[in-house]
């Protein structure tokens, strides 16, 4: 498309309309999965709500298909389209705290590196991911899952209101008691319901963790697993597990419990006792530390740029034909880049 058809609309915008020829496309449209390649006729690097309206008229009146990038982490390339319009908040990012009544305002392009770091100045947080580079807006329009979602619910369940851009340019406050509809439809149903501009969340007394894993070989990942689907049904709502069969930095194919506890440290470490007991572990790294740390503590082994393939689906219990299929399906692995991943639901979630 020629640049004059988007003069219009870099005429109405506070941002910036990035195009083709422009020697920052390649970087605006890069996402973290390394594997997307789309090229959109325009992004429109918004910087208020304003700014989407306008954005969102210009696509509807001259027929582009629209794509909302948040944080671009989605692993299937959602934040972009070909040949269409990109509506990119990543310059909207700002998060407000009110401490009182333990609430926090965050712009839909915020990551949970920045969420976590303004919630955290006043020891309060909400479940966000497992990656602090993840942006707020696709995990919480997709349900949320998270290290404290068995205490507290995942990211959807905290989710108070959002202000949101619907297809014919209109600004709605949805919440429970406004526009009901529509809270309930983007309340982890995932997307095409509008842009959401700001999420309002429900926070809670978070601060110190314990936190890291519990390393094991990968040779006894069939013991490893039997016993943690033991252990499951017995573990406080204060703790989550992730276990994650991958390859070390040295090389090693290992089985690693990671574990995070939200609650007084005394009662964490009663609580971990049996997992720390078992094995015992190769390597023990669990030990205090803030929320805010342990959010960025799978950061390096999820770097932008590398091309991934995610496959997941939900399992109703870890019995032994599962598990089987899980460590013979890993033992075939060919990259050390490539992992399986168990996280563990039950709790706020369930109920």
């Amino acid at each position: 498309m020629s640049t004059r058809t988007f003069d219009a609309l870099r005429n109405t915008l506070n941002g910036t309309v990035i195009l083709p020829d422009d020697s920052d496309y390649d970087q605006a449209r890069a996402l973290w999965n390394g594997m997307i390649d789309k090229r959109p006729a325009a992004i429109a690097r918004c910087r208020s709500t304003e700014d989407i309206v306008a954005a969102v008229n210009f696509a509807r009146e001259q027929g582009y298909v629209l794509a909302v990038r948040g944080g671009g982490h989605n692993a299937a390339g959602n934040a972009l389209c070909d040949d269409g319009l990109v509506i990119d908040l990543t310059s909207m990012r700002e998060v407000s705290v009110d401490p009182q009544s333990r609430t926090a305002r965050a712009q839909g392009g915020a990551t949970w590196a920045d969420f976590d770091r303004a919630t955290g100045e006043h020891g309060l947080a909400t479940t966000g991911g497992a990656i602090s580079t993840t942006g707020i807006a696709g995990l919480t329009l997709g349900g949320g899952l998270g290290w404290l979602m068995r205490s507290h619910g995942m990211a959807c369940d905290n989710l108070r209101s959002v202000e949101i851009v619907t297809a014919d340019g209109e600004v709605h406050r949805a919440s429970a008691t406004q526009h009901a509809d529509l809270f309930w439809a983007v309340h982890g149903g995932g997307g095409n319901f509008g842009v959401v501009t700001e999420f309002e969340y429900n926070l809670h007394p978070v601060s110190t963790v314990l936190s890291g894993m519990l390393v094991h070989p990968a040779e006894r990942a069939r013991e490893a697993l039997r016993f943690l689907r033991d252990f499951h049904p017995t573990a406080p709502d204060e703790l989550t597990i992730f276990t994650a069969m991958m390859t070390s930095p040295e090389g090693m194919p290992i089985v690693a419990f990671i574990v995070c506890y939200n609650g007084p440290v005394d009662e964490g470490e009663r609580a971990l006792a049996p997992l720390r007991a078992f094995g015992p572990p190769v390597a023990d790294m669990i030990q205090p530390t803030s929320y805010v740390a342990h959010q960025s503590m799978l950061d390096e082994g999820f770097p932008s740029g590398i091309p991934v393939y995610w496959r997941s689906d939900f399992l109703r219990q870890l019995d032994d034909t599962a598990i089987d299929t899980i460590v013979e399906h890993f033992e075939q692995i060919t990259s050390p880049l490539s992992a399986l991943l168990l996280e563990q639901f039950g709790g706020a979630v369930r109920r």
